[in-house]
């Protein structure tokens, strides 16, 4: 455990403000003493592999359940367990875990994030350790630092709009491919306590995740916000709500809450992702809905979502690699990516992924339209500057340009240093 215990003398000095202060202590084993029986723990411990992950949808804690209990059960040289830690908390606790060594062996993270843990030091280099040569060459890039490979894709996905076949029909409108139709489109479905359009717009990357195509829609790049196009976007963002046509409380719903929203009959149209699939479809198993690429600006855009598997340098490695082979394997990723409604980051098992499959055959072809956020060590920066700007324009507190020219000075600040 050395190299981690290094990893966590480095790692709290650069988190010495603010996040240490979140710290609760211990674990209450302060009092046990160096020797024999510590080494047995430890001995024992490397038989251990744990995973922390921040899904909330319990779809998706079943499916990892799963996939982890027949892995155990098919073999006795590793027992895995997993560690469900909030999404709003993950990145505190992943960080302040690497300075109280107190790390999981293997961490399941949103990808932009992957770049700026991996300058951090905490994940091993699995270059030459685990093969990536048949995945998708932006879900590797989001694991790959200098060249060097620090974790394996998960799985893949991006937005796409929803929208409540019914109530279009009812409106005689059809799906919406330009903002001018959103914008026209929304205003026909919002009547009585429906509102024509939702998607999550809470100031952290879930938000940013949501906002950045329409940002991409202009034509601006992710660090353009007082652009032309940067200030178009937070312009629709501002229409929307002010024409009434999407609700305000968007900033404060997750993906989930959106989703609820959209099968409860709130809301007739929602920006979202796949994963949400295999939960309405259980849940509202009436509902009438289809997927449409997302309105564009200028160009069709959408945001490359999708999680990554990083293993902890100094944790059980071993053990952690031997579950990712198995994990990774097709029989395992077809089961992973139906429940979860992802698509494979391995090209050779999604090519027959989705034979039939309306909704999902529309997702795949928005990837293609789909751009990732970052790679850059400093993202989370860049998304707190941007998720910032949008929800100071929808709650009225900044005008587009005025929002717009604040982030870009936080952004400017990061990306030109």
């Amino acid at each position: 455990m050395k190299l981690r215990k290094v990893v966590s003398v480095l790692t709290a000095a650069m988190l010495s403000v603010g996040l240490l202060a979140g710290c609760s202590g211990g674990s209450g084993g302060g009092t046990e003493s160096e020797g024999s029986d510590s080494g047995k723990q430890e001995a024992e411990a490397g038989k251990e592999v744990t995973i922390w992950y921040y899904w909330e949808t319990e779809g998706h804690q079943k499916a990892l359940d799963k996939v982890i209990s027949d892995y155990n059960a098919s073999q006795d040289e590793v027992e895995v367990s997993a560690k469900y830690v909030p999404f709003a908390d993950f990145k505190k606790q992943l960080s302040v875990g690497a300075s109280a060594d107190e790390l999981p062996d293997i961490a399941i993270l949103d990808s932009p994030d992957h770049a700026s843990y991996a300058t951090m030091g905490i994940f091993a280099d699995l270059s030459g350790k685990f093969d990536v040569s048949d995945y998708y060459e932006g879900a590797v890039d989001s694991c790959t630092i200098d060249g060097t490979l620090y974790g394996v894709p998960f799985g893949v996905n991006c937005l796409g709009l929803y929208y409540n076949q019914e109530m279009l029909d009812t409106a005689q409108c059809k799906a919406p491919e330009t903002w001018d139709d959103l914008k026209d489109t929304a205003k026909k479905l919002t009547k009585d306590n429906v509102t024509g359009l939702a998607f999550c717009s809470l100031q952290n990357e879930e938000g940013t995740f949501n906002f950045m195509p329409w940002v991409w829609s202009t034509g601006a790049g992710s660090y353009e916000m007082n652009s032309e196009g940067g200030v178009k976007a937070l312009t629709l963002a501002k229409d929307l709500i002010d024409s009434g046509v999407m609700s305000k409380e968007c900033i404060n719903w997750t993906q989930g809450d959106v989703m609820n929203q959209f099968i409860s009959g709130n809301v007739a149209m929602m920006i979202n992702g796949p994963w949400q699939i295999p939960t309405m479809k259980q849940e509202a198993p009436d509902l009438k809905w289809n997927v449409a690429l997302i309105p564009k600006d200028s160009e069709n855009a959408s945001a490359l979502g999708g999680e990554n598997y990083a293993v902890i340098a100094g944790g059980n490695e071993e053990g952690a690699l031997k579950f990712l082979e198995y994990a990774t394997a097709k029989e395992q990723v077809e089961y992973l990516m139906d429940s979860f409604g992802y698509i494979s980051a391995d090209k050779t098992i999604a090519k027959g992924q989705f034979e039939g499959d309306e909704a999902m055959s529309t997702f795949t072809e928005q990837l293609n339209y789909a751009k990732a956020r970052g790679p850059l060590a400093e993202w989370p920066e860049v998304s707190d500057a941007i998720s910032l700007a949008f929800n100071q324009v929808m709650t009225g507190e900044q005008e587009p340009q005025a929002a717009a020219d604040a982030a870009q000075a936080t952004i400017d600040g990061i990306v030109k240093k």
